[in-house]
């Protein structure tokens, strides 16, 4: 004799703790941990179990649910799928409105105003062809594959943001229409078992850089030049910051009294401010390019430089292929070599994040004052004839 299942009460609906509760007839209400709520119809098709989202409760009511949940059965016992009822109730979003609707929200917590046109370009040029038009519910593991396969191997760091644009989309579309399924853009425990891992795909590239031991032959070919783009190199090698907080650095950021260059929060890839101890060939710098201030304390370097054209200058120098980026290599390679300051003095001058978060929790200060010596030594050392 089958049990017989006990019905929910509309009273109850809000106040259930975590966990599945069955109303018999194929419905069931999910409550997650986060306390979202949400009416699924499980069935079985071709002798697997199969859910269909029908919304959150905050959208249907527990007699809607009923209703709906009674069309579906009456669909397959006439051979249709339970789907088509919820196709006819209203047209479900498309995986494009989805995505454009979720890079307008994500966009003011974005620092660089590029990244919602760089997903919208993506996403268009690689996932809309494939599914643009399709329903989130209708997406699968074949979707992706159809979307990825093509550029896996010949652009795969490309492929790997795709991928990981529209598992956001599909996450937020999944949340908003109160269906609880899993994500099949997901990497682990998913598509890894697809694809090849990036990284094994397309070994990590690091940034030509020139060894320190060449650097203060550098320096001597950057003094005699009095270009902005030549000041700016310097800048970079004498405090190991990267090319976009030099080449935008203001006047407002430096207290030359203090010796100190704070880059705020906005401008580094953290999101934490840097505080920049200045050596004296620093000091110098400034004085130099203090006759050319604006009124308005804009630019240090007066014009905005592209990244172009600092890399022009350090390879006009160098006679190398080496880049801006790996000129905070060569520091930090001097740093390990040469001096006896900890890793973690090297690596905050770098304003490098902590990786280990329990590390991180009890590491409050920014090590200023060792880094001070730090830096000092280290303007000697590119001064050294």
């Amino acid at each position: 004799m089958a049990r017989e299942v006990k019905k929910l009460k509309a009273i109850q609906i809000n106040t259930l703790p975590k966990g599945t509760y069955s109303d018999g007839g194929n419905l069931l209400l999910r409550v997650r941990e986060s306390g979202s709520r949400s009416w699924v119809f499980r069935y079985k098709h071709d002798g697997r179990a199969t859910e269909i989202g029908l919304g959150s409760t905050y959208n249907r009511s527990l007699a809607e649910a009923r209703e709906i949940a009674s069309d579906m059965r009456r669909a397959i016992s006439r051979g249709h799928s339970p789907k088509e009822i919820l196709q006819k109730e209203k047209p479900n979003k498309t995986f494009s409105e989805y995505a454009l609707e979720c890079i307008e929200y994500k966009k003011p917590g974005w620092r660089n105003k590029k990244h919602a046109s760089q997903w919208t370009n993506t996403l268009r040029q690689y996932a809309f062809p494939f599914i643009g038009n399709k329903p989130i519910t209708d997406i699968g593991i074949n979707d992706l594959k159809a979307v990825l396969n093509p550029i896996w191997q010949g652009k795969t760091e490309t492929a790997s943001r795709v991928r990981q644009r529209i598992e956001v989309v599909i996450d937020y579309a999944l949340l908003h229409e109160g269906i609880d399924k899993s994500n099949p853009a997901r990497w682990k425990g998913c598509l890894d078992h697809i694809f090849a891992a990036p990284k094994k795909v397309t070994p990590v590239k690091h940034f030509n850089a020139i060894p320190y031991a060449q650097l203060s032959e550098i320096m001597k070919a950057l003094r005699v030049k009095t270009s902005m783009s030549a000041y700016c190199v310097r800048w970079i090698i004498l405090t190991a910051c990267r090319s976009s907080e030099a080449r935008q650095m203001t006047w407002h950021e430096v207290d030359l009294a203090s010796k100190i260059w704070t880059i705020p929060s906005e401008r580094m890839k953290s999101s934490r401010k840097h505080r920049v101890p200045l050596n004296d060939e620093c000091t110098e710098i400034l004085s130099m390019l203090n006759q050319f201030k604006p009124e308005n304390y804009g630019l240090v370097f007066v014009k905005a430089l592209s990244d172009v054209a600092v890399s022009k200058t350090l390879k006009n120098v160098s006679y190398s292929e080496a880049t801006v980026h790996g000129l905070r290599s060569s520091f930090r390679d001097w740093c390990g070599d040469k001096t006896n300051f900890s890793r973690e003095v090297c690596e905050a001058a770098l304003a490098h994040v902590i990786p280990n978060q329990t590390e991180a929790a009890y590491m409050r200060s920014d090590l200023f004052e060792k880094r001070c010596e730090l830096m000092a030594e280290w303007g000697k050392y590119l001064d050294q004839i």
